[in-house]
C-alpha cells in the first residue's frame, strides 16, 4: 500500500504543544515524554541537555540559569514556529532555572511526528531555536577562578 497524506494521523495536530515549562526543580524526562504520546506518531525524538563538568577546556565548579520574565513566552513562540514547520503530533520542553549541580538536566525537549525524520528534524529545530531565541542565561563558575554568562 502506498503512503499517503490524506489521513489525518499524516498531519499535524490542531494544538500540538503539551507542555512548555520553566522550573526552579528537577526536571523529569519521563513528564516530558508521557507530554508528547500520541497514537498517530510513528516517531518521537527526546532531547536532554545536562549540566558537564566542563567547558573550554576549563573546569565548572557551578552553574546557574536564570530567565527573563519573558523566556516561556518566547518559548511558546519557537514552539508554534517549529509546530507550523513540521507535522507535529506533540512537542514539549521544559528548561530549569537556579543552581544546578553536575549531572542535573537542564533542559528536556520531545516532539513526536508520523515519522521518525520528521520528529528528529524538529526536536533539533525546537532544540537550537530555543537555545539561540530564549532568554535564558547561564552563569557558569570555573575552578581557575573565572566565570562567565552565557544565553540568548
Amino acid at each position: 500500500m502506498a503512503p499517503t497524506n490524506d489521513h489525518p494521523g499524516e498531519q499535524a495536530a490542531q494544538d500540538p504543544i503539551r507542555l512548555l515549562a520553566i522550573r526552579d526543580t528537577p526536571l523529569s524526562v519521563d513528564e516530558v515524554f508521557a507530554a508528547v504520546g500520541d497514537d498517530a506518531a510513528g516517531g518521537t525524538a527526546l532531547f536532554v541537555g545536562t549540566v558537564r563538568n566542563h567547558d573550554g577546556g576549563t573546569d565548572v565548579d557551578t552553574l546557574g540559569y536564570s530567565a527573563h520574565p519573558t523566556a516561556e513566552a518566547e518559548m511558546r513562540r519557537i514552539a508554534e514556529k517549529v509546530a507550523a514547520e513540521y507535522p507535529v503530533r506533540a512537542l514539549a520542553a521544559v528548561h530549569r532555572v537556579g543552581d544546578l549541580a553536575v549531572g542535573d538536566l537542564a533542559v528536556v525537549v520531545a516532539v513526536s511526528c508520523p515519522h521518525r525524520g520528521e520528529a528528529f528534524n524538529a526536536c533539533r529545530k525546537l532544540i537550537d531555536d530555543l537555545k539561540h531565541e530564549v532568554p535564558i542565561w547561564k552563569h557558569q563558575k570555573f575552578s581557575n577562578g573565572t566565570e562567565e554568562w552565557v544565553g540568548a
